[in-house]
């Protein structure tokens, strides 16, 4: 039977940390040895592995950690996985400390890794753990809440010293090239601009003259939510407060979003995702994704995952920029 196949699980965090992992690592051990297998930790994500930074994880050794933020597995980016010959040694390793089976909690760079793995004959699943929320499988990915509402919190302020000196503030967040931690901060802190690579058409001009529109109509602030991947506020800002003669100030939230305390959304979800990790590879799973997709924890084929593409919900957007501006029922809508 698949039980008798599977004896010990390891389980790595690896590439960017997001709130919530210490929750999925605590699910998988404590559902593992809860079905009877043994769970090894990898410290330092693949380079770990490759380094044999491998120990039994009991318990006790998760206790206290589901409310904490980071990794208590620590991560690191490994270049060396992208070899074949260190794709072969994690392999050599995994059978050396009688690791059967393998979760890999992190981004789709992670999930490159844990694919070759699994295509090698190590029994491996990936949770998606970024809060970028860029894995396309998945409607959800730990960590998101919980950044999205560390940005939110600190617009928030942003926007009071904003409006006290009747500035402009172009506020960047993270998200390397998907642009929903500044979609939903664009909607959820009522930003008058938002800006994200996937419908950003680097029309300048246009965002400038809307600030100076926004004025006449008599706006103290004016707040711009930038994705990462559109980037260089410090340069747009002083190209906007030369344009428009309004003062105009960038703030770069930076790694602050992957700290932090998980939210209860992070605890729960990063939890279920843990366990039913395990629970696949009891069943003799492999090469597989867990995902939440309309109400309901999943798990999709590795390689069609990594094959998926996702993009902004065009309703989502349309709404954001719908609400975005100072309408006036006799007034032509601005345009960007």
């Amino acid at each position: 039977m698949a039980e008798k196949k599977i004896r010990t699980i390891g389980v790595l965090t690896s590439g960017g940390d997001a709130p919530g992992m210490n929750a999925a690592i605590r699910a998988v051990v404590r559902r593992g040895l809860s079905t009877g297998l043994k769970v090894k930790g990898i410290y330092k994500g693949y380079s770990g592995l490759l380094n044999e930074e491998i120990t039994d994880l009991t318990g006790k050794d998760v206790s206290d950690t589901i409310e904490r933020g980071g990794t208590i597995l620590y991560t690191a980016r490994c270049a060396e996985m992208r070899t074949e010959e260190g794709q072969q040694q994690a392999v050599e390793i995994c059978r050396k400390h009688g690791i059967d089976g393998l979760v890999v909690i992190g981004g789709d760079g992670s999930f490159a890794g844990a694919q070759k793995l699994a295509n090698l004959g190590i029994n491996t699943i990936g949770i998606p753990g970024t809060i970028d929320m860029d894995i396309a499988c998945t409607e959800y990915t730990i960590g998101f809440d919980t950044a999205v509402n560390t940005a939110m919190q600190a617009i928030d302020k942003v926007r009071d010293t904003s409006t006290s000196h009747e500035r402009c503030s172009i506020i960047e967040v993270m998200g390397r090239n998907a642009g929903y931690l500044a979609l939903w901060c664009g909607i959820a802190n009522g930003a008058e601009d938002v800006l994200i690579a996937e419908k950003y058409d680097y029309d300048e001009q246009n965002l400038i003259n809307h600030i100076i529109e926004s004025r006449k109509k008599g706006k103290k602030h004016h707040i711009i939510v930038n994705a990462e991947g559109v980037g260089h506020s410090e340069a747009m800002a002083k190209r906007i407060e030369a344009a428009t003669g309004i003062e105009t100030r960038a703030t770069i939230l930076g790694y602050m979003q992957r700290g932090g305390s998980p939210t209860c959304k992070d605890r729960v979800y990063a939890s279920m995702m843990g366990a039913l990790a395990v629970d696949l590879l009891a069943a003799g799973k492999t090469c597989r994704v867990v995902g939440y997709r309309h109400g309901e924890f999943v798990d999709f084929d590795i390689n069609e995952a990594l094959a998926m593409q996702k993009n902004v919900s065009q309703y989502m957007w349309e709404v954001c920029d719908s609400l975005s501006h100072n309408y006036d029922k006799n007034e032509t809508s601005l345009k960007r």
